[in-house]
């Protein structure tokens, strides 16, 4: 039987990457949730319609979000635009917060997320998967690492792809979002009961993905 895995933490904790590789070694489809609100945030700014909440709930109504694969990639899309490279500028990750923290843009993504993990085979990562999207999943783990690390991680990411960022203040805005994310009305980011913790700092992304490989039996 395919397995439904759920794999939740803080922003720079790798999720993303390791959900990804997981996926490819189970034969599941990898879910990125975290791109899904990006892909509003970057329609947000993409339109300057402006980053009220009101504005932010206008576009998300109008817009459809979906990740397709093209070739053996998961590509993200708004409406009919390729967004994957676009979603990850320093632009939409100062926005994706305040865009995430949004009942009505919460529940169109949920209700999205819920219909490409009916069938199972599917390893979904976020902030509140296993505590809100998918609370019966067969597998949960809550991926975190050091404040430090994760700016670090993020820093080399953005580096490779041209931006220059003191390390201090992506420090400052990871630590930022964290509160942000966890302080949050809706669904905010929690480790549920039966998820297992894994800290992953100081361990390279083999031995991370060893690690979730083995907890998914």
């Amino acid at each position: 039987m395919k397995k439904t895995v759920a794999i939740d933490g803080p922003a720079g904790a790798g999720k993303s990457t390791i959900a990804k590789l997981v996926a490819e070694k189970l034969g599941y489809i990898y879910i990125d949730t975290g791109a899904m609100y990006r892909a509003v945030a970057w329609k947000v700014l993409d339109t300057g319609a402006g980053t009220t909440d009101e504005a932010i709930i206008r576009t998300a109504e109008k817009l459809h979000v979906s990740l397709r694969f093209v070739g053996d990639n998961v590509r993200v899309f708004a409406d009919d635009t390729d967004v994957t490279e676009k979603i990850r500028t320093p632009e939409v990750t100062a926005l994706v917060s305040q865009v995430a923290q949004l009942g009505p843009v919460r529940e169109k993504m949920v209700e999205l997320q819920r219909g490409m993990a009916k069938d199972g085979g599917v390893v979904m990562d976020g902030r509140d998967i296993a505590s809100n999207v998918l609370p019966n999943a067969d597998v949960k783990i809550f991926l975190t690492a050091s404040i430090e690390e994760r700016a670090l991680r993020r820093w080399k990411e953005m580096k490779a792809k041209g931006y220059e960022e003191p390390i201090e203040n992506l420090a400052a805005e990871i630590e930022a979002r964290d509160k942000a994310d966890s302080e949050r009305a809706i669904s905010p980011l929690v480790r549920v009961p039966e998820a297992t913790l894994l800290d992953t700092t100081g361990m390279t992304i083999d031995e991370v993905v060893a690690k979730v490989m083995e907890l998914c039996g």
